[in-house]
């Protein structure tokens, strides 16, 4: 682990030079997001969380040196069985309600989250064991797959690990969203996908929730940290600023998204500028 940092620009500052590295660090990532709603997190405990990981790893390893199959499904069976059966890694409904289920450090403490958290922890301890592992970003629900596409091994870690078959996969998508995905179809995601994703899912959670306007701009904060972001959150950004009531930080944030679509979308700009305008009049 890194030294650790002061307080919260700093761990920002870490978060952006880690998302910009050229092999970005799942977990430290995750655990950087844990930051910003946790201000109890600090370096002993992200530390505490990595070691967690690499015990399960460990287990995972003897598990798979004694597993009766072989390859792909090897490595699949000893996960799911010691995070999904014996450590009880798995969701329920109501976790869908709650932020500490995007939260990786409080995760691996409550053994419940959301699909993806719950398939970063599937992923990460699995990597660690030597597994050739890898996330799978299904439209409403996400997975993990081991091994590679032509012969890959998919189990749902929200399930407790079950092990699923391609149809398994289309039902799991028709659930989520009234139409079937053909499990060909479907792509892996990296390190940086899987962290834009958890902050949109943190963005949703708060944005239906007027009282976490805090959470919702830390979280465009972090979501603005990634490469190449979309100039749109500036505009979120902008609109939350105001809400709270800083108006000039606002108006700034709407210039900045102003610029960024002049070239392609000018009458947006011209808008934008006028409501940066009306930002800086609540000032008077």
């Amino acid at each position: 682990m890194h030294p650790r940092p002061p307080g919260t620009t700093e761990w920002r500052r870490l978060f952006a030079a880690e998302a910009g590295s050229p092999r970005p660090d799942l977990s430290l990532l995750c655990l950087l997001i844990g930051t910003e709603a946790d201000p109890a997190l600090d370096e002993a405990g992200m530390d505490a969380a990595r070691r967690l990981l690499d015990r399960l790893a460990e287990q995972v390893a003897l598990g798979h040196r004694s597993c009766r199959a072989g390859g792909p499904l090897a490595w699949a069976v000893a996960t799911s069985e010691l995070l999904g059966a014996s450590h009880g890694f798995k969701g329920r409904p109501g976790d869908y309600q709650r932020l500490d289920s995007s939260l990786l450090h409080q995760v691996l403490r409550r053994r419940r989250g959301l699909p993806i958290l719950l398939s970063v922890v599937w992923m990460e301890v699995a990597r660690r064991a030597g597994a050739p592992v890898h996330g799978i970003a299904l439209p409403g629900h996400f997975i993990v797959g081991f091994g590679p596409p032509d012969d890959r091994v998919l189990a749902d870690p929200f399930g407790g690990g079950r092990l699923l078959s391609g149809m398994d996969v289309e039902l799991l998508v028709a659930a989520a969203t009234g139409t079937p995905t053909a499990a060909s179809l479907l792509g892996t995601a990296g390190p940086l996908d899987i962290v834009a994703r958890i902050l949109n899912n943190i963005r949703a959670w708060a944005a239906s929730r007027p009282e976490c306007s805090d959470v919702s701009l830390w979280a465009v904060d972090l979501c603005l940290l990634l490469p190449t972001p979309s100039p749109r959150l500036h505009y979120e950004r902008a609109q939350l600023l105001v809400q709270k009531g800083e108006f000039q930080a606002g108006a700034r944030e709407l210039d900045t998204y102003a610029d960024e679509v002049a070239a392609l979308d000018p009458a947006t700009a011209d808008r934008v500028r006028r409501q940066a305008l009306g930002a800086r009049a609540m000032l008077n």
